[in-house]
């Protein structure tokens, strides 16, 4: 729940090692202030991965969501017919 951590960076220089321990063991992101105002946010390393790869892979949907509406698109046996023939060369 990202309410219960909001911590000001004065907090985090503080308590860095706490804030590392609790990234890792609850996997829940912290939102950094500065000046009562949100500035950073942080979160374990599995979940930053976590996130770019659901964000490469939305990225890679898009695109092909673009090809399609670009009418760049080939029938399924054109494509099997095009991959067989270099597998053999």
């Amino acid at each position: 729940m990202l309410a219960a951590n909001i911590k000001p960076i004065s907090y985090l220089k503080a308590n860095a090692a706490e804030v590392l321990k609790n990234l890792a063991d609850n996997r829940e992101p912290f939102l950094i202030t500065q000046n009562g105002e949100a500035k950073a946010v942080l979160q374990d390393i599995a979940s930053y991965e976590n996130t770019q790869e659901a964000l490469a892979l939305l990225k890679i949907l898009a695109l092909g969501n673009q090809e399609i509406a670009e009418g760049k698109i080939s029938p399924l046996t054109t494509v099997a017919n095009r991959l067989r023939a270099k597998s053999y060369t």
